[in-house]
């Protein structure tokens, strides 16, 4: 079982980490740390940066919690708890307002008036960002509409139940622009925006396989051994 094994197979194969952790459970804000591999240690990038996550704090990813609730005790995440995701979690492209040409990274997702990220459990498209004027069946009635979020000027997708998604299970996770200290998200992680473009300069970079973990301190120190945390 994971809280067992020595490390988690996509961490142990991981060149970079984002580390967020937050006081507990319950907490808004949080610190964000980088860290590159060198060896079988990890080294610090940069300083550490203040974040804020869920209004409500964080809830274990269900895919690492379900079965295993005596290794992984707390909240577990679900649609709408307003939790942002605790747990080994993969990143993908990043996203924003300008073209890909004047942001100058690879793997960028234009915003556009019909791109949509789908929040109703009942669609098929659950849990992915769409281009609403390229689907010809319409079936969902909940949906971020992400060209409208000044929040979303700039972002990475981060791969949460976008897999094997399960509905219900939470949806349309971003690292994304912050309002501010204490002012929690809908689920996701936010900071300031040129600490945001640093760290998205960082994930363009040749080296691949970079993980955002995301835990409480005492998760965080309960884990730290097991699975090689820095």
């Amino acid at each position: 079982m994971l809280g067992q094994s020595p490390i988690p197979p996509d961490l142990q194969h991981a060149s970079r980490l984002i580390l967020v952790t937050t006081a507990d459970w319950n907490a808004v804000d949080g610190r964000l740390t980088r860290y590159s591999r060198l060896g079988n240690k990890w080294k610090q990038v940069g300083e550490a940066i203040p974040v804020v996550v869920g209004k409500n704090g964080l809830a274990w990813d269900p895919k690492i919690a379900n079965g295993h609730t005596n290794q992984f005790p707390g909240p577990v995440k679900h649609e709408g708890d307003g939790r942002a995701p605790a747990g080994i979690l993969k990143l993908s492209d990043s996203f924003g307002f300008e073209n890909a040409d004047s942001v100058g990274v690879q793997n960028y997702l234009q915003l556009t008036t019909t791109s949509e990220c789908v929040d109703d459990p009942k669609s098929k498209h659950y849990a992915h960002i769409v281009n609403r004027a390229s689907i010809k069946d319409v079936d969902w009635n909940s949906s971020e509409k992400m060209r409208s979020i000044d929040l979303y000027r700039l972002g990475v997708i981060v791969s949460y139940n976008m897999s094997q998604t399960v509905p219900g299970n939470g949806s349309c996770i971003f690292l994304h622009i912050w309002r501010g200290p204490g002012q929690g998200t809908a689920g996701c992680t936010a900071m300031l925006q040129e600490k945001l473009e640093e760290i998205i300069n960082w994930l363009n970079s040749k080296v691949p396989n970079a993980l955002l973990i995301q835990l409480p301190q005492p998760e965080y120190q309960r884990l730290k051994t097991a699975w090689n945390l820095p």
